[in-house]
């Protein structure tokens, strides 16, 4: 008889243990065991957290094991097994790891292959676990319709619905859009919005959000750090003469050579114009404003609003606001700017950008990838729950009478408006960080050494796209093995010809010819879901930790090794920068940065 030592690994996560019969296979290269039951009498198998471990006899030896055949079959009610890994035991003694990270249902087999990642011309089994069968887009009005695995599990989804209670009650909506139905007779009221949302940053900018330094400063580093660039050229609708910013000019040069000196930046709300405003309270009458507001790089290198026009077409009825006018038209001149700003970044920042592109590259790769590819397991954790929130968005936050349909201008309508109108722009470099930080003249360091955003995405970009590299230069050692893989290259052809529609002027590649252009795409994909969308969102599962060992090959667990040491220095040094600051910025810190759109 030959033994081998099955070692069973449950998960963490509430309820994912079970009390259900468990039949384990091993399938080696000469032969297959018998379907064995895997039970200790008077124990309890399969609790969660727990480690077990069962002996499989056989009668001949099994030869080189492939894979490992698990099913679940139901006992007296109805309750999922998460199955973390399955490590075996050969006869000489040798361990053969089987990643599993699934859920298991009733009555059904999984088919597990060893945890080496294997590229499809390589692979000379049966691939292990196959993609899950996605339609083009998910087509699932409530979380519960989801396919189990990409399902929050039960701890996230308390935490979903604890943190959606909570913000309803910190936001305290109700009495928020009964203060809007209101006269506001002092800007004291806007107290009232802060007072449960305490810390040393949030009361700073309380006290100072009049102030023009602080509206400068949000554009560099705010939650929407993306709208402003520098401006070449005034253009024709917004027709700012010297005379009219002449006061607040610092260097005794014109408008026009403080232009071409780089001095001044313009920020342009033109995608708003013609977007329908929110009419779904007839108690509340809201409004969109498409504003645009010139900048000011002052000696100090400052940011400071020099002139702001509320609407695309200059005239009578729509003049440009100026520091010179009254107090109080000025600063409802700019709270008309960050009322855009808000719904730039809610709709176009956060939710397209980082929410529904992850959630088009999530949906790629399990339609096209199999869980032995090394890119599904080097983008698995940073897909991760995005498919869950983004349907749990769609079911509670955008979906009729929904958050945005009671708090936000562009809600009942407005938001899809906008989120369409967006898409016509939105291009696979407008995602590459350094094309565009570029792409809106904002690159150099020495011009403007407070765009911390800047700085310290470009330095995770980097070491992001270096362990992206490593990984994939050990898969394939040469352009012509990329181009082979049927998989990849099916994966990047799906984002673009199902996710992204084939639209003409998207320019999202169908396809990868060198593993430079892998490289950058997957790079793309990694710093989206993580760096992009903390930078505009919040963090709380570390860029860098990968809890669920879906690779197991030392040089790769060597190369995350690195990637955790460059992050932990990006995170020193930030931390170092901002000592003794009154407006610390932190949102690009790796131990900020979760590791994906989980929130």
């Amino acid at each position: 008889m030959f033994s081998y030592t099955v070692t069973i690994a449950t998960g963490n996560q509430w309820f994912a243990g079970t009390d259900d019969y468990i039949y384990i296979t091993l399938v080696g290269t000469e032969q297959c065991s018998e379907r064995t039951l895997l039970d200790k009498p008077l124990y309890n198998d399969f609790e969660r957290g727990a480690v077990d471990s069962y002996d499989v006899r056989v009668g001949e030896d099994l030869g080189e094991l492939v894979l490992v055949k698990i099913e679940k079959k139901k006992y007296w009610m109805h309750d999922d097994w998460y199955c973390k890994y399955i490590t075996v035991k050969n006869p000489s003694g040798d361990y053969v790891e089987f990643p599993c990270f699934r859920w298991l249902v009733d009555d059904k087999e999984v088919v597990l292959r060893d945890g080496r990642a294997h590229l499809p011309q390589d692979d000379k089994t049966v691939h292990s676990t196959h993609p899950l069968c996605f339609p083009m887009s998910i087509d699932a009005n409530r979380h519960k319709d989801l396919p189990r695995d990409i399902q929050f599990d039960s701890e996230k989804g308390v935490d979903f619905v604890l943190n959606y209670s909570k913000a309803i009650e910190n936001l305290f909506v109700n009495q928020f859009m009964h203060m809007f139905q209101s006269s506001w007779s002092d800007f004291a009221d806007f107290e009232k919005i802060f007072v449960r949302i305490k810390n040393t940053i949030s009361e700073y900018v309380m006290q100072h959000w009049k102030e023009d330094f602080m509206f400068g400063y949000q554009f560099l580093n705010g939650c929407n750090p993306v709208m402003i660039q520098k401006c070449t050229k005034l253009p024709d609708k917004f027709p700012v003469t010297h005379e009219m910013v002449s006061v607040s000019l610092e260097r005794e040069l014109t408008l026009e050579q403080e232009i071409e000196a780089g001095n001044i930046y313009i920020a342009d709300y033109e995608i708003l114009e013609g977007i329908t405003p929110n009419c779904t309270d007839p108690c509340t009458l809201q409004f969109l404003a498409a504003p645009i507001c010139l900048l000011y790089k002052n000696a100090q290198k400052k940011i400071l609003p020099i002139a702001i026009q509320l609407g695309q077409t200059p005239g009578k009825n729509t003049p440009i606001f100026l520091p010179t006018d009254g107090q109080y038209d000025w600063l409802l001149a700019k709270i008309w700017v960050r009322s855009a700003d808000f719904q730039h970044h809610q709709t176009i920042t956060h939710l397209l950008k980082t929410h529904l592109m992850t959630e088009v590259f999530a949906i790629a790769m399990y339609r096209q990838l199999p869980a032995v590819h090394p890119v599904y397991k080097l983008l698995v954790p940073h897909i991760r729950f995005t498919i869950a929130i983004n349907t749990k968005a769609r079911e509670q936050l955008i979906c009729e009478c929904g958050i945005f349909d009671k708090a936000n201008a562009t809600g009942g309508g407005g938001h899809v408006q906008l989120v369409q109108k967006a898409m016509k722009s939105l291009t696979f470099r407008s995602l590459c960080f350094p094309d565009m930080i570029k792409s809106r003249g904002m690159e150099s360091k020495e011009e403007l050494p407070t765009y911390f955003y800047r700085d310290d995405g470009y330095r995770v970009w980097e070491a992001t796209k270096s362990f992206v590299s490593d990984v994939v230069q050990i898969y394939y050692t040469s352009d012509e093995k990329l181009q082979g893989d049927e998989e990849v290259q099916a994966f990047v052809k799906d984002v673009c010809s199902f996710g992204m529609q084939d639209f003409d002027h998207c320019e999202f590649p169908k396809s990868v010819k060198s593993r430079e252009e892998l490289i950058e795409y997957l790079t793309v994909i990694v710093f989206t879901a993580s760096a992009q969308h903390a930078a505009v969102n919040f963090g709380q599962l570390y860029l860098g930790m990968y809890p669920d060992e879906h690779f197991i090959e030392k040089p790769v667990k060597a190369a995350m090794e690195k990637f955790r040491k460059q992050l932990a220095e990006i995170t020193r040094s930030i931390k170092i920068r901002n000592e003794g600051k009154k407006l610390p910025y932190y949102n690009m810190s790796p131990d900020k940065i979760p590791n994906s759109v989980a929130v």
